[in-house]
Order: structure tokens, then sequence, then C-alpha cells
């Protein structure tokens, strides 16, 4: 896998691969952010986003976040364990961090799940 891309296959798309991470799913929590993660069969990782409007209002806020959680996983998707990821935001108080916050919170979730 090219490190300078995130290829679609290491996306989840559709609603069924989202389900099938909410059935089981691990949690971690850091300040604003959730993420759920279940083990798949694939050999590699892949991410889905779930960011609602509730907690973040604007559009610009909300691909912020986005754009930093992708970037996140993939300098670390090399490193991950092989598991479908997503990420949900549940407070409002994310939109008030600044992107090196964002990025440290983001860095300790995947440090849970790499695996050397």
């Amino acid at each position: 896998m090219n490190r300078k891309f995130l290829p679609k296959r290491a996306r989840l798309l559709n609603l069924n691969e989202f389900v099938f991470v909410f059935q089981k799913p691990e949690r971690i929590k850091t300040t604003g952010i959730t993420l759920f993660s279940r083990s798949n069969r694939l050999g590699y990782p892949r991410i889905g986003l779930a960011i609602s409007k509730k907690y973040i209002r604007y559009a610009h806020e909300r691909n912020r976040i986005k754009r930093h959680i992708r970037e996140t996983f993939r300098t670390y998707q090399h490193n991950l364990l092989a598991k479908d990821f997503v990420l949900t935001i549940h407070s409002k108080e994310i939109i008030h961090c600044k992107n090196k916050t964002l990025i440290q919170e983001l860095k300790k979730l995947w440090y849970h799940h790499l695996c050397y």
C-alpha cells in the first residue's frame, strides 16, 4: 500500500460494514472522540467516520476533524492491527481543540491498536 494516499479498500463504505463494527466493538474514549474497533479477516485496517451535525454544526469544522482523522490513520495504517475502526464524536468541546491538540488525541487512540 502506498503511504501517500488512503486507498478505497482502507475505508468502510457501506452500512453493513459499519453495523459489523457496532455489533461487538471494543471502545476507547478520549476528549470528545470515541474509537470503536473490531477485528476483521482482511489482513489490513479500515476506517469509517460517523460525525454528526448534532455535535459539530458547521461543515468546515466537521471537514477539519475528518481530515485530521484520515491523515493520522494514513500515517499509522501500516502499523495497526487488522481491524475495522469507526470514529465518532461525542462532545461539542472537540471544536474548541487546536489542530495540534486534536492530532495528539488521535495519536493516543491509534497507539492502543499498534502492532510492533
